[in-house]
């Protein structure tokens, strides 16, 4: 029987602030098979992206199970998290968070870099290969237009064959004709991959082509129509 990529089982996340507490989350469920698609869509200020960091173990909830690939990440020091996200995950924000001082390759290297990988500058070559930017490893981030910045990071995401892929507003910064080509290629190295992909969306025309999509508001989710 395989094992659920993620596995969200009655989440909560409250903060505090200086006029009480703040109920981000409140009591959310989902669960993401191995190769599905997922797009989470839901108003500003919803949970979405609070949500995705909670799977990238970037943010601890305040009661529930937070289970990636099998792992209760909940269960997890710092550093086992860290390796966790190395070995497991490939995330894509919607800022492109590449080092200015760093050029594309070592970019989409960094990753397997930290994890000592024997291979690291060959599989990220691969990874810019497979964006088209093989011929652009070299250039430096203030080089490259906005659509092959967040290519770079597609390819840093992939290039460490990670069995899920979290994407936040992955074309939020792009104009709509780059967001549509990077997406094309998102969702071809998902395909390629039998990578698991949640998605962060606001547009809709994006959240359908994927295998199913799921809405939030006010911390909470609610199942759409498929």
């Amino acid at each position: 029987m395989n094992v659920p990529s993620v596995v969200l089982h009655d989440v909560h996340l409250t903060l505090t602030a200086g006029s009480g507490p703040v109920n981000i989350l409140c009591g959310v469920s989902l669960r993401v098979e191995q190769g599905e698609t997922l797009a989470v869509v839901g108003p500003s200020g919803s949970g979405k992206t609070t949500m995705l960091m909670l799977m990238a173990g970037l943010e601890r909830p305040s009661a529930g199970l937070v289970q990636l690939a099998g792992k209760d990440l909940t269960s997890l020091g710092e550093d086992d998290l860290a390796r966790f996200r190395r070995e497991h995950l490939g995330i894509v924000f919607q800022a492109f968070h590449l080092i200015p001082t760093m050029t594309a390759l070592e970019n989409a290297a960094l990753p397997l870099e930290f994890a000592h990988h024997p291979k690291a500058r060959v599989r990220a070559l691969d990874a810019l290969e497979q964006v088209g930017l093989g011929h652009r490893r070299n250039h430096y981030p203030a080089q490259l237009s906005g659509g092959e910045q967040q290519r770079v990071a597609l390819a840093r995401a992939f290039a460490s064959r990670p069995n899920i892929i979290l994407a936040d507003e992955p074309t939020g910064n792009l104009d709509e004709e780059t967001g549509a080509r990077v997406m094309d290629l998102l969702f071809a190295m998902q395909t390629e991959e039998k990578t698991t992909l949640v998605m962060v969306t606001h547009d809709r025309s994006l959240a359908g082509r994927c295998s199913r999509t799921v809405a939030m508001h006010s911390g909470r989710m609610k199942r759409m129509e498929e």
